[in-house]
């Protein structure tokens, strides 16, 4: 072995020459890792990770925010090959989630493949050579294949709030956190009421001379049962890891019956909504402000969120919550739309990503010229989330329709890829230098996410979220019980597939 067998890929920088890949990956987080693993585990070794930042991680290592962690408990959000016995809490917090990536890159030797500070900047198929090429920030690749791994909280959105660019103090996205920026003693406005606000506030608020949490619409709270998992319990797990496969799957069976709420039956979610408002009831004592965050839509129609310090710290004597809109940021201060004016220091974004208009997609451009965006301008539509008609020898990870609002996006993820290596496997065992679904698949797949869709409480919950997209449709969730969507991603569904070999003219896909 040489020392220089671990280290990352290299290529050449910008100018130099293509390098030839079999397959590119664009992404090193859950979804990259977990393509690059099945890929390494069957033999596959002609492949790179291309990856904007300069280590694994995804979304795990981007977002550092005080109090980032999971929602999903540690052994049910992490790869079914690679579970971790040391979990040092139920649910695990970013530095611990970030490790596990960052080990089990190394434990699988797929650093290797990775090229670090290579963020894609266009990928153009060429139907002539069969190839896709790619072009980073880190050279130029020509690819057989290309897996896109960029998830959907990958880039931030900003607001656009009138006079935020004149902000004479700090503004920081929540997924772009300045850890060096110090909030001891300022006047902090924290925008969103989401996923990573209910964890940044509590975690900031003690610090803060004030805080002032601006909210749009409330969030469905329910209690965090999260504790410490004790040294004896690491030992059982390390020891008798059928029995930490035993607690993953009562954890993921008790998950999926909120499956039955959500998209079946709404009147199931009464339960979840009565937990919830009881929630409420024992942490915030101030009537009126107990209003203001109570929901007036049903329970799971927005993403459910879990904290048991979130009510505690709107509540604090620092803390306030804002209703009214904003109107503008002024220089030293924001002001609502009631008129009212607070002096603030620093600002905190907690306004979520790019979900339903994903980056990426504007820099894939498929066989006509036109971008994955253009396409997806009316809706964006796939095979099984995993594909595209007029993209041949492209894969989606965490596509559309793939993701989830109750469980583990790694369940999802792990069904992706296992559809993708049997797609990758079918042009190697058959010699097709060309694999592209129909139009008519997607067309199929979409009516059936509709279908599936109508009745659950994403549509019908009187809400408006980022599941859906500008029309109102839903875009991103997984519509029904996730081992439905294992079982509809265990094999390629060659029929709906046009195989091209080496060397023969492309059929007509549409036909």
């Amino acid at each position: 072995m040489t020392s220089t067998e671990n280290q990352p890929a290299r290529s050449p920088g910008p100018g130099g020459a293509v390098r030839e890949v079999g397959i590119a990956v664009i992404g090193s987080g859950f979804a990259g890792l977990g393509m690059a693993i099945t890929l390494k585990r069957r033999g596959e070794t002609d492949f790179v990770l291309l990856e904007r930042a300069g280590d694994v991680g995804g979304t795990w290592r981007d977002n550092t925010y005080p109090g980032a962690a999971c929602d999903v408990q540690s052994n049910l959000y992490s790869f079914s090959f690679a579970p971790n016995p040391d979990w040092g809490r139920s649910y695990s917090r970013q530095p611990e989630i970030q490790a596990y990536l960052q080990r089990t890159a190394e434990r699988f030797d797929v650093r290797r493949h990775c090229v670090f500070g290579a963020e894609v900047t266009s990928a153009r198929w060429d139907d002539a050579a069969q190839r896709w090429l790619v072009a980073s920030t880190a050279g130029d690749f020509r690819a057989r294949v290309l897996v896109s791994a960029a998830g959907a909280l990958a880039d931030p959105a900003y607001p656009d709030i009138p006079g935020l660019d004149s902000f004479a103090g700090t503004v920081m996205h929540s997924a772009r956190w300045d850890a060096a920026h110090e909030l001891s003693g300022e006047r902090v406005a924290v925008i969103g009421t989401g996923a990573s606000a209910v964890q940044v506030v509590p975690a900031i608020q003690p610090v803060v001379a004030s805080i002032a949490v601006y909210q749009r619409t409330p969030p469905w709270v329910v209690p965090r049962t999260d504790h410490p998992v004790r040294p004896w319990m690491r030992s059982v797990y390390r020891f008798v890891p059928g029995f930490q496969k035993l607690v993953r799957a009562t954890l993921y069976s008790f998950r999926e019956f909120l499956v039955i709420g959500l998209a079946k039956n709404q009147r199931f979610l009464g339960p979840a909504a009565r937990l919830a408002r009881g929630h409420l009831h024992r942490q915030v004592r101030d009537p009126e402000l107990r209003r203001a965050l109570t929901p007036d839509y049903t329970i799971g129609c927005k993403r459910i969120l879990i904290s048991n310090d979130y009510f505690p710290a709107v509540a604090a004597p620092n803390a306030e919550l804002v209703t009214a809109g904003i109107a503008e940021v002024r220089p030293h201060s924001v002001v609502t739309s009631d008129g009212v004016e607070r002096p603030t220091d620093t600002i905190v974004l907690a306004t979520g990503f790019h979900v339903t208009d994903l980056p990426i997609a504007a820099r894939i451009c498929g066989r006509d010229g036109r971008s994955l965006a253009e396409v997806w301008s009316d809706g964006m539509v796939s095979n099984r989330g995993s594909t595209v008609a007029g993209f041949p020898n492209l894969f989606l990870l965490l596509g559309p329709n793939v993701g989830v609002g109750h469980t583990s996006m790694v369940y999802m993820i792990e069904s992706q890829v296992a559809y993708v290596d049997d797609a990758l496997k079918t042009m190697d065992a058959e010699g097709l230098a060309v694999l592209e679904t129909t139009c008519q698949a997607q067309e199929a797949w979409r009516s059936l996410i509709a279908e599936k869709s109508t009745g659950t409480v994403w549509l019908g919950g009187g809400c408006a979220s980022w599941y859906l997209d500008e029309h109102g449709h839903n875009a991103t969730l997984w519509p029904d019980f996730t081992f439905r969507f294992r079982r509809l991603t265990r094999i390629l569904d060659r029929e709906n597939y046009v195989g091209v070999p080496a060397g023969t003219e492309r059929p007509d896909v549409a036909a």
